[in-house]
């Protein structure tokens, strides 16, 4: 269970809350939803996000439910730093993303008093731990882990299955490229997808000999 930190107006220092899972676990959803309770307090909050996530728009951060908030692109973890002086809170969405110094920044703001949100998938498509989550995982005061439904089993899903073809670490996409699977039916559709390259190899051996 998540639980906000209260206020002790003697210790200057901030935290680092991550919230991860798989595609479709409700992330951003959940991201919003914390920026928007510090933007009606009257703190004052920035939001970043990687500038190659231009799925939904080129500068809001938008959750797959369609809810959405202002944010600020960059290339570089390292701008987050200098773009996010002053805030009280600053949120970072898609953080697997970024560079490593994603780690050290967000240790950065949190020891010069900010609250730090992170969200992002802590797997990648082929089921290990995505870019710089695990550091964060690690280094974060709270960690909250939510989880999509099975698109097969109708059981909670923490792996994001690939269906569209290719090897390439990052490929953003939607319901098209991915969906949400089990543990099980992850593993059976691994197990799955590798006999049919299998045999697709054996095919082409078969027709080059002839």
């Amino acid at each position: 269970m998540f639980l906000e930190n209260t206020v002790n107006s003697k210790e200057q220092f901030g935290w680092i809350e991550v919230i991860c899972g798989s595609m479709f676990s409700g992330k951003t959803e959940e991201l919003i939803r914390r920026l928007r309770r510090a933007q009606f307090a009257k703190q004052r909050v920035e939001i970043f996000k990687p500038a190659i996530d231009s799925r939904y728009d080129e500068a809001m951060v938008v959750s797959h439910d369609a809810n959405e908030i202002r944010s600020t692109p960059v290339p570089a973890a390292a701008q987050i730093r200098i773009l996010a002086d002053n805030c009280d809170v600053v949120g970072i969405d898609e953080a697997q993303f970024f560079d490593d110094e994603i780690v050290s920044v967000c240790n950065d703001l949190a020891n010069k008093g900010t609250r730090v949100i992170v969200a992002g998938l802590d797997m990648d498509y082929k089921g290990n731990p995505f870019g710089p989550m695990p550091n964060l995982m690690a280094t974060a005061e709270y960690v909250t882990k939510v989880h999509a439904v099975c698109t097969r089993t109708g059981n909670l899903a923490q792996f994001s299955y690939r269906k569209a073809p290719g090897e390439d670490l990052v490929l953003l996409g939607e319901t098209a490229e991915y969906e949400p699977l089990s543990r099980a039916a992850y593993y059976k559709a691994r197990q799955e997808e590798k006999t049919r390259r299998a045999e697709i190899k054996d095919a082409t051996k078969s027709d080059q000999s002839q």
